[in-house]
């Protein structure tokens, strides 16, 4: 510390690329900074730093980061823990750009592996962006000795020593996560797809907030009877709630009487969320997929012929490839990436949907013979697709009773409350004639999966390599932008910087000979067993602002990459 003072002393007055001088490792007394990258400029991206104190000192009891879920749970709330307590010592320097800057990555709503915070068995560091002042482009080193050496050393003491912390609450996070744990467990065993508890609150505070309702009528999630369900947990009481069990489920009811806000509950129920949300124990198969209609899209070589078949001029369908997808062309996409990649349920809602690629009745039959329609619609495929390769539907319908025929569970949203009105569908099904025909064959198809090749993968721009996220929805790799706009389960715009760099990851790998789901799978084990800065750029130092996406989202973001080349 007192080496890190001499040098900030010193270099005070200075140009402010005389700052790269205090790059290293410092020791105080019951923490080692470690300074990893020095801005260059006071404009630029800020600094990076880690702050790392020994567990002997710390003092963490074990229980709490010796199961992986656990120690999720827990370097998630430190992180929370953090950000709160920096709100207290950020802007105290002052100065030009980012001058006294302190910041961490400041998690959703969501419980997501991350690096900002890492907890083993031999210590627990917490990695920090910070602005070094300046006045103009010259180094204030007083103020940053203030900012290095005093304000930062109370930063650490107040929040991360156990005596510093409320133990209460991160007990009360230990079981929430043992909770959901045991829920997943308990879908997971009988090859359900979702549970809903009672009580739980489903609508959010605004179209662009995450947080949940808590002003006006809001109305707690209460099961049917029909579809209720116990589950033991460690913690507490048994829960009780709905279950969604596999097969084709049917989400119904007039409009905003709140089934896109429950099929919006059931694609963010894919991972764990925290106390106060709401939605703790709206838990959803982790493999479930949100999928829609996507006009524009880019595909190449995916074989969409179970939904579409004899395009006019002769086009492939089996190896489709297109610049500029259709809705129900990119739907028919957007389905069969998923099975490529693995999903255990679509969840699809009409509203985001290609109606022709929904549903086709038997008036328009009629009038337009199947050899003149080469869209075989969902309808006449959601029943295969579970008997043939397990994977469930959840569908959320307004319009077509159709589906009444095909459908396992039919739950209706009356004010917000579900209802299972599956008897008097089915009693509606039999009841009404329906002349239409079924199309498509007597099975599903063949899901084809496909090998990447290397020169896809192209990080270059010019002679330097550009490898960057733009917010929650665009990656800039190489020459190319990728719109990540309808992957609807992409939640964490840090989840988005990891899937940046883990192209880059896929494309090193890319031979031609292994599929993409392989390619994928491997850079998972990876991270599994190292965890997950080993995507990180920065070998050996701070890594970055890096959320664990999901296998899906990955999948889904090289699938839209423009300069994507198959076999």
């Amino acid at each position: 510390m007192q080496r890190l003072q001499s040098i900030l002393k010193r270099i005070d007055g200075r140009g402010y690329k005389a700052y790269k001088e205090i790059q290293g490792e410092y020791r105080f007394p019951t923490f080692t900074l470690f300074i990893d990258y020095v801005q260059g400029d006071p404009f630029a991206s800020p600094s990076r730093i880690r702050v790392r104190m020994p567990m002997d000192v710390a003092r963490y009891p074990h229980e709490w980061f010796a199961e992986p879920h656990r120690r999720i749970g827990l370097e998630d709330w430190l992180t929370r823990e953090w950000a709160k307590h920096i709100g207290k010592f950020a802007f105290r320097v002052s100065g030009t750009g980012k001058s006294g800057l302190i910041a961490i990555d400041r998690p959703g709503q969501e419980i997501l592996p991350r690096t900002s915070v890492v907890v083993n068995e031999r210590f627990v560091e917490v990695r920090l962006s910070v602005g070094l002042p300046a006045r103009g482009r010259t180094v204030l080193g007083q103020k940053a000795a203030q900012m290095l050496c005093e304000d930062l050393p109370q930063l650490v003491q107040r929040a991360l020593p156990v005596s510093s912390l409320d133990r209460s609450r991160i007990e009360e996070r230990m079981q929430l996560v043992d909770n959901q744990r045991a829920i997943r467990s308990y879908l997971q065993e009988r090859g359900w797809i979702a549970f809903v508890a009672n009580g739980a609150v489903l609508p959010r505070e605004s179209g662009v907030s995450d947080r949940p309702l808590t002003t006006g009528k809001v109305i707690p999630f209460q099961s049917p009877s029909s579809l209720e369900v116990a589950v033991e947990v460690p913690h507490g009481p048994a829960i009780r709630g709905m279950v969604i069990r596999d097969g084709i489920t049917l989400i119904v009811g007039g409009g905003y009487h709140g089934k896109s806000t429950l099929l919006k509950a059931l694609e963010r129920g894919v991972y764990d969320h925290i106390e106060g949300d709401g939605r703790e124990y709206v838990i959803t198969d982790r493999n479930a997929v949100k999928v829609r209609a996507e006009d524009g899209r880019r595909v190449e070589k995916v074989n969409i012929s179970p939904f579409i078949t004899h395009l006019p001029f002769g086009r492939d369908t089996i190896r489709f490839s297109t610049d500029d997808a259709s809705g129900s062309t990119s739907q028919a996409t957007n389905i069969m990436e998923s099975l490529e990649i693995g999903t255990s349920c679509l969840l699809i809602d009409e509203d985001t949907s290609a109606t022709n690629f929904m549903i086709r009745d038997g008036r328009m039959q009629a009038l337009v013979a199947k050899g003149k329609e080469p869209i075989t619609p969902f309808l006449d495929k959601v029943r295969q697709l579970y008997e043939e390769k397990g994977v469930s539907s959840v569908l959320v319908l307004g319009g077509s009773g159709d589906y009444f025929d095909v459908a396992d569970t039919v739950i209706m949203m009356d004010e917000y409350q579900p209802r299972d009105v599956t008897r008097e569908a089915k009693q509606i099904a039999q009841s009404r004639a329906n002349d239409r025909k079924k199309e498509g064959g007597d099975s599903f198809g063949e899901v084809t999966h496909r090998m990447p090749l290397r020169e896809s993968f192209n990080p270059k721009r010019g002679k330097k390599e550009k490898v960057d996220a733009k917010g929650l929805h665009t990656i800039v790799f190489g020459e190319t932008s990728i719109d990540l706009s309808a992957l609807e389960q992409l939640v964490d715009p840090s989840q988005t910087r990891a899937i940046a760099e883990m192209i880059r990851y896929v494309g090193r790998r890319a031979n031609g000979r292994q599929t993409l789901a392989q390619v994928i799978e491997q850079l998972y084990d990876e991270i599994e067993q190292k965890g997950l800065d080993v995507i990180s750029p920065y070998a050996g130092q701070h890594p970055g602002d890096l959320a664990l996406p999901r296998k899906q989202e990955l999948a889904g973001a090289i699938n839209r990459m423009r300069t994507l080349r198959v076999q």
